[in-house]
This record gives C-alpha cells, sequence and structure tokens, in this order.
C-alpha cells in the first residue's frame, strides 16, 4: 500500500523539516465567506494524518479570531506541529481593502505576547513580518524579532512580501528561516529577485495562494457573481469582470495537462509549485488554504505529482497572459518596490 503521507523538507538553514506542503489557516475563519468549524477542525487533524506539520495563521485574521480558533488544535499536538504567525499588518473589519501596517519595536513587542497568548503557546515557532512598513529599516525590524528569539518567545524568523534586497538586509542581522510570497502559475513576480536571494542565503520558500485563492481549482470563475458580500476575494482585480472572464479562459490550458495525469486542474497548479524547489534549486513549502478534508487529500496528492518538459512548457507561459494584478494596491507587495 503506498503510504499517503507526504515528503518533508528543511524550514531554512538548521531549521526543523516539516511536511513539504503546508496548510494555510486563514480561510478557517476569515476572509472566504461562511465556514462550517466542525468541518475545518475536522481537516485540521486529517491534514496532520497526511504529514502537514506546517500551519500559518496571522494576528491580521480575524483580528486574532483565526489564532484563536487554530488554538486548540496546537495544544493538542503541540510536538508534533509547527505553528506559523505573523504580525504587522491590521485589516479594519468595515474596510476590508485598507492596510495599516507596523514594523515598530513598541507593536512588535505587543503583538507577539498577544498572539502568544491567543494560540495558547509558551513559543511560537515562525514569526513572520506580515508586510513591510517602508518608514522603519528592516535592520531595525529584524533586531527586534532577533530579540525576541533570544528571549525564547521565537523560534525562527520569517518574512512576507519583501524584495531581494530586503532579504539580505534582514539575512545580515538575524538568519531568516523563510520568505513567504504569492507564487503560482498566475504570479510570479518573485522569480526576479526574491527567488535568487533565497536560493543564495539558504531562505525557504513558503508561496501563499498558490491556487490562486482557488480560481486556479475552477471552484469560481467571477467573484462579483459567484461569492458572498463579504468574501475579501471581491476586492482582487484579477477575479473581477472582464479580468475574471479572462483568466477564466487560461485554465483551459491547465485542464489539458491535468487529463493527461488522471488530476484535477488544482493538483497540476500545486505540481507546478512544488516543481520550482527543483527548477530554482531550493526547498519550496506551499501553504494552499482550505476548510475541507476532501480538499487537503487532493492537495496532498499533488505532491506525488511529477511534470514533464512538455507540461511546463505548456504551464510556463500562463503567467503572462494573466489580466489584472493580485491586489487593487501593490505598494504593499514585493513587486510593488522591487
Amino acid at each position: 500500500m503506498t503510504d499517503s503521507r507526504i515528503a518533508k523538507a528543511p524550514l531554512g538553514t538548521g531549521g526543523p523539516e516539516v511536511g513539504v506542503q503546508g496548510l494555510g489557516c486563514m480561510g478557517m475563519s476569515f476572509a472566504y465567506g461562511p465556514t462550517d468549524a466542525d468541518e475545518a477542525r475536522a481537516t485540521l487533524e486529517r491534514a496532520l494524518e497526511l504529514g502537514v506539520t506546517l500551519y500559518d495563521t496571522a494576528d491580521a485574521y480575524g483580528q486574532g479570531d483565526n489564532e484563536e480558533f487554530l488554538s486548540p488544535f496546537f495544544r493538542a499536538h503541540r510536538d508534533e506541529v509547527v505553528i506559523a504567525t505573523k504580525f504587522a499588518l491590521a485589516i479594519p473589519p468595515d474596510e476590508p481593502t485598507k492596510r495599516i501596517i507596523r514594523n515598530d519595536a513598541p507593536y512588535i513587542r505587543q503583538a507577539v505576547e498577544a498572539s502568544l497568548k491567543r494560540l495558547g503557546v509558551d513559543v511560537i515557532d515562525l514569526y513572520y513580518m506580515h508586510r513591510r512598513d517602508v518608514n522603519v529599516p528592516i535592520e531595525e525590524t529584524v533586531g527586534v524579532m532577533a530579540e525576541l528569539v533570544a528571549e525564547g518567545k521565537v523560534k525562527q524568523l520569517g518574512l512576507s512580501e519583501v524584495t531581494g534586497g530586503e532579504l539580505r538586509a534582514a539575512q545580515a542581522v538575524h538568519p531568516i528561516a523563510a520568505v513567504q510570497s504569492e507564487w503560482s502559475l498566475f504570479s510570479r513576480d518573485i522569480e526576479a529577485g526574491v527567488v535568487p536571494a533565497a536560493r543564495e542565503l539558504g531562505v525557504t520558500l513558503v508561496p501563499y495562494s498558490p491556487l490562486g485563492r482557488g480560481f486556479l481549482t475552477g471552484s469560481f470563475a467571477n467573484a462579483d457573481t459567484d461569492l458572498t458580500a463579504d468574501d475579501f476575494r471581491r476586492h482582487q482585480p484579477r477575479y473581477r469582470g472582464d479580468n475574471a472572464a479572462a483568466n477564466a479562459g487560461l485554465l483551459e490550458q491547465i485542464r489539458a495537462v491535468a487529463k493527461g495525469h488522471d488530476a484535477s486542474v488544482g493538483q497540476i497548479a500545486l505540481a507546478w509549485v512544488h516543481q520550482q524547489a527543483t527548477v530554482h534549486d531550493l526547498p519550496v513549502i506551499p501553504i494552499p488554504g482550505t476548510r475541507r478534508r476532501t480538499r487537503i487529500e487532493e492537495n496532498t496528492a499533488a505532491t506525488r505529482i511529477v511534470l514533464s518538459e512538455e507540461d511546463m512548457g505548456v504551464l510556463d507561459p500562463i503567467a503572462s497572459q494573466v489580466s489584472g494584478d493580485r491586489y487593487g494596491d501593490m505598494t504593499f507587495t514585493s513587486a510593488g518596490r522591487e
């Protein structure tokens, strides 16, 4: 019988080995419309059974509600899971497109204590700077994060949506274990500067939204008509209106590859992200989000799909054909500063 547990990959230089696919937990209680809490909890358990050990959340997801939701699972499996959470980004509940970013020392110290309390743990395994405040030198921010490591509140440091130059500046202050950025068949801007820097420095890439927030699975075709009013994706340009219609047509190329592997469209999109570890010679641990057991089984099975050169030749050009930006305001992304 084939072992259904996924393979492992290192989390940073000298860091722990974790499942080669993690789990993005945001949607379990935030941003993507109504959820079934019981099914979400069962999904967490099923993911662990399948070898998923890196679980990703943030204090911004529901103003801490997501961390609190995950806490019972984390505490029950503390020695088996690697907990990743983030600071720096606040999202006002009544203005879902607005971002308030803080990287200053008092805020970081306040944020880590609040996250530790909500999570119900003594130490955070991987603590990310969620977004970059350009008004605070990144060396200063990472210096404060390094103090948290020295104090035993955090084990490893991560950065999200930083440029290659920012990653190098941060690494000069303290080892960075992981960089989290959007990376998928639809989003490849990090390959220009961030990926080469990560490879050079021994930093693991943790792609978020590797399934294009569900668009690459075909689960919705147009955010304006297919999603509830409270769904965050209704504010992302590439999933709305004419952009969505044009981008939905790109899925046909993925379907053609999927047919040859007897796989789903989403599995091929994930397999492409996993294969970037070989293409770029660095550890890649995507964190697709889901709140259903059937999806976690489908997603983890994608780790065992190997795409041919012919497959890659079909898939690689897709990103250049995508209509619309991934955010309405790209200044919060690495691409907006490269």
